[in-house]
């Protein structure tokens, strides 16, 4: 997109069917969530964007499913159908906010098979509940640096993937990397909006 997007422009862009969507979808795709819950509001207020969540999504045709490649607080980084988050994400409720598929151009097969390689190895990692505050005192009080684990919030998986196919998205200039990050790299385009 290589531009922030703010919560109006995010809610004025039209929704989608998912059946609609999900024929344009592509391997190596991009979720972005702008949630509304506790934690979602945290991050976006942390990062100072409407973004919450980034995963990459996976297309299999051979079983008819879309599968999303995410690291959430309560499971570390799993697959789930993409389409949990319309049908039954919480309590038999979709996810509470928006959701935005993006797509990184330049990913062709080779890269997708490694996207899918590095996020099956990954499988079952810890979600990293002490980055968001780590974060926050990097933002709020200018101390503290990076360090690379294999526990991952949302952003890192994402680009941990991305990065181990030669394709690596900038960090935040205070030390991070969010969904926004991702979100404005020059080539992540907008595919549209699903919720």
């Amino acid at each position: 997109m290589a531009a922030h997007i703010g919560s109006k422009e995010i809610n004025a862009l039209s929704v989608a069917s998912y059946e609609e969507l999900r024929a344009k979808l592509k391997s190596g795709d991009l979720l972005f969530a702008s949630g509304d819950y506790l934690i979602s509001k945290a991050i976006q207020k942390v990062t100072d964007s409407p973004w919450s969540h980034v995963g990459i999504v996976f297309r299999l045709d051979s079983i008819d499913r879309m599968l999303l490649l995410e690291s959430v607080e309560d499971m570390g980084v799993r697959f789930a159908p993409l389409s949990k988050y319309l049908n039954d994400y919480e309590d038999g409720k979709p996810y509470k906010g928006r959701v935005v598929l993006g797509r990184c151009h330049d990913v062709d097969q080779d890269i997708v098979n490694v996207l899918a390689k590095s996020g099956i190895d990954e499988l079952t990692r810890p979600y990293d509940k002490d980055e968001i505050a780590k974060i926050l005192a990097r933002v709020t009080l200018g101390m503290g640096k990076k360090e690379r684990d294999k526990e991952y919030i949302c952003s890192e998986l994402v680009y941990e993937c991305f990065a181990s196919s030669g394709r690596e998205f900038a960090y935040d200039k205070r030390g991070f990397i969010s969904p926004e990050n991702i979100w404005a790299d020059e080539k992540v385009s907008l595919v549209g909006r699903i919720l």
